[in-house]
């Protein structure tokens, strides 16, 4: 089997779906995508394209070393999500061609179906509630929110704007009781005078985890605010291959890695980045607000390594795949097809084809209108 041609589509809201395609008539998908920058990673992908032409797809790590290191400059976000997305295509094309899951290439499940979270949120308690009760009703038992209430934040923020979050997040808990799992995500956008005390007011509400209290880059801060708080940490999304997680791990940094598949590296560097944690006795949880394809990469993962957590989903491929996933009690069953085990469905996927490239929210600060992260 050879490797014939790649394609791109970008693909509503926010994706960039790949098509590998070979000389007998398999079709490899991935999702190499970078929020914001579909274009530079569609023009990247296509830059990689010359070197696959005509290879086997099935010697997926030897392309992936091929591909990351002699391209002299190496790692970063378009790179790595370029190549993140190309690898997976090519775990999909391999277990197509054995008739098995990538799961049972990575050495069988080691669990019978992956536990996912939803997302809820608003700006007051009673919004907020609300959003909580709706998730829970949807089949969820466990969900993730977010800080700001309403508006960004600021270098050192007030005791106002603490309270308000922590009253937020005491209404979600209040309204789903403690046996839902309830994560809170800072964004990396409070800044570190404000973290640990947001931290500190949370911890009677136990969340799950709290992540990216900071950014990621700022790793010793990091460091001190895990040593700070019995809450875990999770990062990790923002952070490329095993070299970019080693740093976390040696400071303990964080106790939930969050690679992201299609940023990372792709399935079989997430799954030594697993191994890594595994080590150091620290939990993963993939960061995926994506599209499917990139959702499907994911649950082989989840599937074959021990220290999974809890994954992140952005989309169960509904418009986009002939069986969408299904979330029931909190899980989401062990996909059984080959390869990534999902097919698109190209009818309905004809409304979600565009030309537009997503761009992230630009934030200011209401007061005086300068740049804040969001």
């Amino acid at each position: 089997m050879k490797i014939t041609k790649v394609e791109t589509l970008l693909v509503k809201p926010r994706s960039l779906f790949l098509k590998i395609h070979t000389d007998e008539g398999l079709i490899g998908l991935g999702e190499p995508i970078l929020e914001g920058r579909a274009l530079t990673c569609a023009t990247a992908v296509a830059e990689l394209e010359p070197y696959l032409r005509g290879q086997d797809p099935c010697r997926v790590v030897h392309h992936w070393q091929a591909m990351y290191r002699h391209a002299f400059y190496r790692g970063g976000p378009i790179l790595t999500s370029a190549l993140s997305g190309v690898e997976q295509a090519l775990w999909d094309l391999t277990g197509k061609a054995a008739g098995l899951p990538v799961y049972r290439l990575l050495g069988g499940p080691l669990r019978e179906r992956i536990r996912v979270y939803g997302g809820a949120g608003g700006g007051t308690p009673e919004e907020a509630a609300k959003s909580a009760k709706a998730c829970v009703e949807k089949g969820y038992n466990a969900f993730k929110t977010g800080v700001f209430g309403g508006r960004p934040a600021r270098i050192v923020e007030s005791l106002a704007f603490v309270e308000r979050a922590v009253n937020i997040f005491s209404a979600m808990r209040e309204a789903v009781g403690p046996e839902i799992d309830m994560a809170i995500d800072f964004h990396g956008a409070i800044g570190p005078q404000t973290a640990a005390l947001l931290i500190k007011a949370l911890e009677p509400y136990q969340p799950m985890f709290v992540e990216e209290p900071v950014q990621c880059q700022n790793v010793e801060v990091l460091a001190d605010l895990a040593r700070k708080t019995h809450i875990p940490i999770a990062t990790g999304e923002r952070i490329f291959t095993k070299w970019g997680f080693r740093e976390i791990l040696e400071q303990r940094a964080a106790s939930i890695l969050q690679p992201d598949l299609s940023h990372a590296g792709g399935i079989f560097e997430c799954r030594l980045i697993a191994g890594m944690a595994e080590s150091y006795y620290a939990g993963i949880a993939p960061h995926c607000p994506l599209g499917p394809i990139a959702m499907a990469a994911c649950l082989q993962l989840d599937a074959a390594i021990p220290n999974f957590l809890i994954q992140e989903q952005g989309s169960l491929g509904v418009g986009y795949l002939k069986q969408p996933f299904v979330v029931k009690d909190g899980f989401i069953e062990l996909p059984q097809g080959p390869g990534l085990g999902i097919e698109l469905d190209e009818e309905a996927m004809q409304g979600q084809i565009t030309q537009e490239d997503w761009k992230n929210p630009q934030t200011y600060l209401p007061d005086d209108g300068s740049v804040v992260d969001w």
